[in-house]
């Protein structure tokens, strides 16, 4: 009886140093963790990294996954939460599961549409991007430049510059992209701006309206949307719900870095999209 006693004391005393230790893990994980979240952030701000929010984005949905993963690992070695952690961490595979699943169909959504469509267009609608001062960003310097591109075999098609402004931005994104064009040489009349919208839908949006007060017959015009490579499904996505008849022009991202956080970004966006 005695030996039994002491054999289910030390199980135990075991049991309750394996709760501990883990704990003292979680605990120590989760704090350093945090610390590098908050360094990296503050070397991203200090360095003004562009596009610094995607990161962030990206550290801090890893950060919850791990997390969520060392809470059920530790409530998994105390015997009160043993059941219930055996419960949750299925739960917790099967929701990686679905969500690594629909991440990868709407990448592939993204990459069906990651290329430019030859077509005679009536027009051209360029997003804005984000300005660095009064000149257009990376991103938005290539969607600019596939523009002229594929303008190139297409005399007298107008081209709307769509983008507001941006916080302490001197100028509108819609400005910006005009003055480039210009410079690029192409004729100023047939570039239309359209400087309040914020987001891709009111790109579009607002585009629509501009391409109306121009004259542009919308129920029998092409108009092309021209983006970067992984944006371009949303694009056209939001511009068909707009009622246009559209297609894509790609333009190439300049880091694949960039690329993939961007198109990860999208893949957030699109499924708010179809989702909402």
């Amino acid at each position: 009886m005695e030996a039994t006693v002491g054999g289910f004391v030390m199980k135990k005393e075991r049991a309750k140093d394996k709760s501990l230790k883990r704990r003292l893990i979680t605990t120590l994980i989760v704090t350093a963790f945090a610390a590098l979240l908050g360094g990296i952030t503050f070397l991203l701000w200090q360095l003004r990294v562009p596009d610094m929010h995607l990161i962030f984005l990206l550290l801090m949905c890893l950060s919850a996954v791990v997390i969520v993963f060392l809470i059920l690992w530790t409530l998994g070695a105390s015997k009160k939460f043993a059941g219930a952690a055996k419960v949750l961490r299925r739960c917790y595979i099967v929701a990686l599961s679905v969500a690594f699943a629909g991440f990868l169909v709407l990448q592939g959504l993204i990459l069906s549409s990651a290329h430019t469509q030859e077509a005679d267009v009536d027009a051209l609608i360029v997003l804005g991007a984000g300005l660095r001062g009064d000149v257009p960003g990376r991103i938005l310097q290539t969607r600019l430049d596939a523009a002229i591109s594929y303008l190139e075999t297409r005399e007298g098609v107008p081209i709307i510059v769509s983008g507001g402004l941006g916080q302490g931005a001197p100028i509108t994104e819609a400005e910006a992209m005009f003055n480039y064009l210009r410079a690029q040489g192409i004729d100023e009349n047939l570039i239309w701006m359209e400087g309040a919208s914020t987001n891709t839908y009111e790109n579009i949006t607002f585009s629509r309206q501009v391409l109306e007060d121009n004259g542009v017959d919308i129920e029998n015009a092409t108009i092309a949307v021209v983006s970067n490579e992984f944006h371009l499904f949303r694009a056209k996505l939001v511009a068909r719900n707009a009622g246009l008849d559209a297609i894509g022009v790609a333009a190439d991202t300049p880091r694949l870095a960039l690329r993939i956080l961007y198109s990860i970004r999208e893949g957030l966006a699109l499924a708010n999209e179809v989702l909402l």
